[in-house]
């Protein structure tokens, strides 16, 4: 399997799996599929800011998952913390990829000098996502629950974090 930066040419499967994601998971709160044009330009708003967009390619199917990190949240001081996402081929699940990209995420994130990464993960029966990022080191923060109305259910988003290199153990590298 490689692991690599995401590029223009990835963008039809990476919409094509986040689509089924949308369409038939609780994991995404979007209920309406977005296009190839819209992922593009979400694509290029993270990379834009220096932050990794990766894809899992196996050499006898392509890409089949892909990752991210963006901003955690808008404000000045949040900008040490960042937000990940994670999405499988709905035949590639289980099968290790999870496994393979959100370590290279970390590891590239961690050399962009983050500090803290945070998992919102849709829906607290989603055991396959909560597994993935405990085995990574995130641990559990909390839930908050019945805050997504999908698919005819109340859904919940757990939280998980992870430090990112010394994370807290000392002050950001600029100093404020």
């Amino acid at each position: 399997m490689l692991i690599r930066e995401a590029v223009d040419d990835d963008i039809t499967t990476i919409t094509a799996i986040y689509g089924h994601a949308v369409r038939h998971g609780r994991a995404s709160f979007e209920t309406e599929a977005p296009d190839e044009a819209e992922i593009a330009r979400r694509r290029l708003a993270v990379v834009s800011l220096g932050l990794p967009y990766l894809v899992a390619e196996l050499p006898d199917a392509g890409v089949v998952g892909y990752a991210y990190a963006g901003p955690y949240r808008p404000r000045p001081a949040y900008r040490f913390s960042l937000e990940n996402s994670i999405y499988i081929a709905p035949d590639r699940q289980g099968a290790g990829i999870g496994r393979a990209l959100l370590p290279a995420l970390i590891e590239r994130t961690e050399a962009l000098g983050y500090r803290q990464m945070i998992a919102v993960i849709g829906d607290s029966a989603n055991h396959a996502s909560i597994r993935l990022h405990a085995r990574c080191g995130f641990v559990h923060i909390g839930v908050l629950p019945s805050v997504g109305w999908k698919h005819g259910q109340w859904l919940d988003t757990v939280l998980m974090t992870r430090a990112l290199g010394p994370g807290d153990a000392q002050p950001p590298p600029d100093g404020r």
